[in-house]
């Protein structure tokens, strides 16, 4: 007859491996957290440091207007599931550090409300931790009733700093450019 018995196992052997377990259980849940905590962290390293085009907040432009003059182009893109148009303000050119107010003009050619919303990016991108924006529609729901206009104000400047940093001499032309889609709830 054969005997399955268990030998009784070493403390020392039995304590590592419990260790060992609970290492691999910590290295799961941490990589769980992290992936959650990815996109907020993310979305913070990019607005502390302006990578990937992303605009800066402000409330007023706290150095004024200096000599050097920019050019600012707006651009839009509809998705293809959002009746919409919607038309850019005109370029314009001043000084860095001016604010100004320009306005992007919606439509809504549908015959029933639909919400939409604008994400929005910078080129080129390293000038994007320069550009700040006062008051903007981007990531906000916009509903527009059936054949409903509606003019969608941009307030911002450029940071006066752009002029201190070397790398952006060449830099005469800043896009601001927004896509904009139907959000979720499409209006309803």
């Amino acid at each position: 007859m054969v005997d399955f018995t268990q030998p009784d196992l070493d403390p020392g052997l039995a304590r590592r491996n419990k260790r060992l377990a609970l290492t691999g259980l910590g290295i799961v849940l941490g990589m769980v957290g992290l992936a959650y905590a990815s996109v907020p962290l993310y979305q913070l390293f990019c607005q502390v440091t302006g990578y990937g085009g992303t605009t800066q907040v402000a409330t007023d432009s706290p150095k004024g207007a200096i000599a050097r003059e920019m050019t600012v182009r707006f651009d839009s893109n509809v998705a293809h599931d959002l009746n919409w148009t919607v038309g850019p303000a005109a370029s314009i050119t001043g000084q860095i550090g001016k604010v100004d107010t320009v306005n992007y003009v919606a439509t809504n050619h549908s015959d029933r409300p639909i919400t939409g919303m604008a994400i929005f990016n910078v080129s080129p991108v390293r000038a994007g931790a320069y550009f700040n924006k006062i008051e903007c529609f981007c990531f906000t729901e916009q509903t527009l009733q059936p054949g409903e206009t509606v003019d969608m104000p941009i307030v911002f400047f450029v940071d006066p700093e752009l002029d201190d940093n070397r790398e952006l001499d060449t830099i005469k032309e800043i896009t601001l450019s927004y896509t904009f889609y139907a959000s979720d709830n499409g209006g309803s």
